[in-house]
């Protein structure tokens, strides 16, 4: 589960996960980005509306490890958005993400959930960052796995 949600999609991560899983709009998907935080606070990160404030910040930056490129998951990617009636929540849940051959080079310390409503032509300065995990790993030139948690990534209750 999430570490914390950014403050601009605190009520709103279900909504964006669930636009995505509708096609709505037509290109909006969801991305998964590795960050190193290095001095930045949590307290800090949840302040920033955009993925180009997080990068913004001289103590946060997106990892550029050879092998690193961002996840970007479609409709066709997510599990089907389902509220839970019978224990009253939603819980939003992604497949486990694998990036082969990671180099060394920049060490990740996050990754971060992302709502991205044009993947055509949107900017970092559209994309909407949601959710913070703590994700402390060292490439190494090995593939790295994030396993998600049987739960979900997130959870409305």
């Amino acid at each position: 589960m999430a570490n914390m949600v950014l403050n601009i999609a605190l009520g709103r991560v279900a909504e964006l996960y669930n636009r995505v899983d509708s096609n709505d709009p037509t290109n909006a998907v969801l991305l998964i980005i590795a960050i190193n935080a290095g001095a930045a606070t949590d307290a800090t990160l949840r302040d920033y509306d955009t993925m180009s404030a997080i990068e913004g910040d001289a103590n946060a930056a997106e990892v550029t490890n050879s092998g690193y490129a961002r996840k970007t998951l479609t409709d066709a990617d997510l599990v089907s958005f389902a509220p839970d009636d019978a224990n009253d929540r939603v819980d939003l849940d992604v497949p486990d993400q694998t990036w082969t051959g990671v180099a060394a080079g920049s060490a990740w310390t996050d990754l971060v959930f992302a709502y991205d409503n044009d993947s055509t032509s949107g900017t970092d300065s559209s994309v909407v960052p949601m959710t913070l995990h703590d994700f402390a790993i060292t490439p190494s030139g090995s593939d790295i796995t994030v396993q998600i948690n049987a739960a979900g990534f997130f959870r409305a209750s």
